[in-house]
């Protein structure tokens, strides 16, 4: 008979060991604001949506060029025809851009467009309109509005199960839920001891959600019953949720205290925090590009702010991107 010792033991043997990960160089962009990055693995790109415009970095060479117009991009969303789809949240826009830069379509979608993603055909884009409060649904190859869902304002980052789109709130802290057969707003999920939540991230094979959380923390909810789980201890300020879900693991930059979490998705009931990697202040949000494994995470050196309390202002000609790598 195997001993409850030896049967741990055995268990622990078995298990495939996580990879490690460390910071393993940067790559060098254009000054200004960033938010969301994606990786198009497939032509070796990252794009990062910026200020006026979308920095894209070839991932062979370094090179970094700016492509199209924008004002204050949010989301760059790279889509199956070549496309990319970018919310300009100033003028309440989606613009379409051909892979040069060249634009092909603006769209009028509701307040502040941040946040945005497709669903797994490539032909829907959900647009977290913020200050409206709302989702547009766009028809990706007509590159027109489908359909507005009228929700909640503070909309972040939206994650899609089955029907149901789950978007967090960042001002009331919770999660909102849109039952995309009838279009309508279902009951929120409270995501008691989670504040100010932004990335989400959702977990398919174990159908749960994870929600960043500015406090410190990450929300466990299950996406089944629509119940927090569990909160999990992270660092503060992420804004993003990046998942791997073919590695097992999920990334949370927080950009206030520079590291990034790795959580472990390999449990059934449980979400825990793996390994945390030292990165650096700012390096809030990222991507992934799935067929290598590697994390890329834009960031700038920082100096005192521009006015007394006030944001921290980035030192001229210091943006770039932590490429982090697993060992």
């Amino acid at each position: 008979m195997i001993s409850l010792l030896s049967a741990a033991l055995l268990a622990t043997a078995a298990a495939p060991a996580a990879p490690g990960y460390s910071v393993a160089g940067s790559l060098a962009g254009p000054d200004g604001s960033w938010d969301y990055a994606r990786v198009d693995s497939a032509a070796h790109r990252l794009y990062v949506a910026r200020g006026n415009a979308v920095t894209a970095i070839d991932l062979i060479s370094g090179a970094a060029t700016s492509l199209g117009q924008v004002q204050r991009g949010h989301a760059v969303v790279p889509l199956p025809d070549g496309h990319l789809l970018v919310t300009s949240g100033t003028d309440g826009t989606v613009r379409f851009l051909n892979a040069d830069g060249s634009q092909i379509a603006s769209v009028a979608v509701g307040k502040k467009p941040d946040a945005a993603i497709l669903d797994a055909s490539g032909k829907r884009a959900f647009v977290m309109n913020s200050d409206s409060g709302s989702i547009s649904v766009i028809d990706t190859a007509a590159m027109r509005v489908t359909q507005t869902i009228a929700a909640k304002p503070a909309l972040e980052y939206a994650a899609l199960a089955g029907n149901t789109l789950f978007v967090n709130d960042e001002d009331l802290g919770e999660l909102e839920t849109i039952d995309l057969k009838t279009g309508q707003l279902g009951a929120a999920i409270k995501l008691t001891g989670c504040e100010g939540p932004t990335g989400l991230g959702y977990d398919s094979k174990r159908d749960r959600l994870i929600s960043a959380c500015d406090n410190g923390k990450a929300a466990i909810v299950d996406a089944k019953t629509h119940k927090l789980v569990s909160l999990v201890e992270i660092g503060h300020g992420p804004d993003a949720v990046i998942m791997d879900e073919a590695r097992g693991l999920a990334f949370i930059p927080c950009g206030a205290d520079g590291v990034l979490d790795v959580l472990s998705l390999a449990s059934p009931g449980n979400v825990t925090r793996l390994a945390r990697i030292t990165t650096e202040p700012g390096a809030r949000t990222g991507a992934l590009d799935p067929a290598t494994g590697i994390i890329y995470l834009p960031t700038a050196k920082f100096g005192p702010p521009a006015q007394a309390g006030g944001r921290p202002a980035a030192v001229p000609g210091s943006f770039h991107v932590l490429v982090v790598k697993p060992s």
